[in-house]
């Protein structure tokens, strides 16, 4: 069943990821800069650094980045 929402996401999600080069963590430092010019909080920056961490690491089995995927 196709989820137009979802899938505006999924490409958004992948447009983003492409602008910043294919690194999850070039794109969070990119919208953590936005954030700060727009002078709007965020929550939990500890947790996004930590899944950043983990998703730019690639699998075991020498495979891509979960980010690059």
């Amino acid at each position: 069943m196709k989820d137009p929402i979802l899938d505006e996401l999924h490409r958004t999600r992948e447009r983003l990821l492409e602008e910043s080069g294919g690194s999850l963590t070039a794109l969070v430092a990119r919208l953590e800069r936005d954030q700060v010019k727009s002078g709007r909080e965020l929550r939990d920056a500890r947790r996004t650094k930590h899944c950043i961490e983990v998703a730019d690491q690639p699998f075991p089995d020498g495979g891509s980045t979960p980010a690059t995927r």
